[in-house]
């Protein structure tokens, strides 16, 4: 009898012994996955056992009972997070089940460049496929409720390269570019020039927007919002064509006419108005928002599109007039006053 029994527990040594080399084996053994990577979306609620089951059915693992029965032994069944995976090929059972419980879910990215409109930035988030879009316009109600009330959105989002994963939505990515300006803003507040001739933060973000679609040459910021900054103090009227344009929204046909800065009833008609337009006309970037918080010091109080990006200072009418005479009245075919339009 005892005979019988050592031999059993020897038997059930052996066997112990296999199936631990057989589990340890296949739970580092390669998965059967392509070059490219195996694509694995794991939904919101989804469980380990129907990650798994897609895995099997498309051929990548052979034992999806082992891998989901080590799940519900670890507790690492209810810890998978939802996301987009991209499984590489020498992935295993081990890595695969690690990726899903940290979440190292695919990460694409959206830029909104420096001088585009808000409605700009909403149409490239709509253009996402990956991104969950919630947004209908820049008068909808949840960036209405990102901002102070009874202010007009446009400008309070940082342009930048946002990262984020499929199923994200539009609206968590216009969060964090909304955080990201007051962030940027209030830093480069602390640091402006005492003499500026703004009162609030959300001022020298009017007049950043302004100087962004103004300036062709990066060197030229600081010197144009000199100019910007001495035409204010002095009671004069900026007159800077962007505003006009962002005033007159679609009607702009891409042709600005004199008409058009006659127009009494565009209230960003620069040309009319005193002072700043009542918002600012685009998504400034930190390099404008410096520049308006910190003019470069001059005389200049006018200047001129040569028509390559960059500009003519001149400190008296005069000098102006005849600036434009040489680089206005006598376009060349690739003339432009102001910089191109961001895609």
């Amino acid at each position: 009898m005892r005979q019988k029994a050592v031999v059993l527990f020897l038997a059930l040594v052996v066997a112990g012994a296999w199936c631990t080399g057989e589990v340890r084996q296949r739970w580092a053994a390669p998965l059967q996955i392509p070059d490219e990577g195996f694509t694995l979306v794991v939904g919101e609620g989804d469980s380990l056992g129907k990650a798994v089951a897609t895995l099997h059915q498309a051929g990548v693992l052979a034992y999806p009972r082992l891998v989901t029965l080590y799940g519900r032994w670890t507790g690492l069944d209810q810890q998978i997070k939802r996301g987009e995976y991209l499984l590489p090929q020498n992935s295993t059972a081990r890595t695969m089940l690690s990726m899903l419980h940290r979440g190292d879910v695919v990460q694409y990215q959206v830029t909104l460049p420096e001088g585009i409109t808000l409605a700009a930035a909403l149409d490239i988030l709509a253009g996402q496929e990956q991104l969950q879009r919630e947004l209908s316009g820049q008068d909808d109600p949840r960036i209405m409720e990102m901002i102070q009330p009874e202010t007009h959105p446009e400008g309070l989002f940082f342009p930048d390269t946002y990262r984020y994963a499929r199923g994200d939505s539009d609206t968590s990515i216009l969060q964090r570019a909304h955080t990201a300006m007051l962030s940027v803003l209030e830093e480069e507040w602390q640091q402006r020039e005492p003499s500026v001739p703004y009162q609030s933060p959300y001022e020298a973000l009017i007049m950043a927007s302004i100087i962004e679609r103004e300036t062709g040459l990066p060197e030229e910021r600081g010197e144009i919002s000199g100019v910007f900054s001495r035409r204010l103090e002095k009671g004069m009227l900026l007159q800077t064509d962007p505003t006009v344009i962002y005033g007159l929204g679609d009607e702009f046909d891409g042709n600005l006419q004199r008409a058009h800065l006659r127009e009494e009833g565009n209230e960003y008609n620069t040309y009319r108005i005193p002072g700043l337009p009542p918002t600012p006309i685009a998504l400034p970037g930190r390099a404008a928002i410096r520049a308006a918080l910190n003019p470069e010091p001059g005389t200049a109080l006018y200047f001129v599109a040569r028509g390559d990006g960059g500009h003519v200072f001149s400190n008296t009418l005069n000098e102006h007039n005849r600036a434009v005479r040489e680089y206005q009245l006598k376009r060349r075919e690739n003339y432009r006053s102001s910089p191109e339009t961001p895609p």
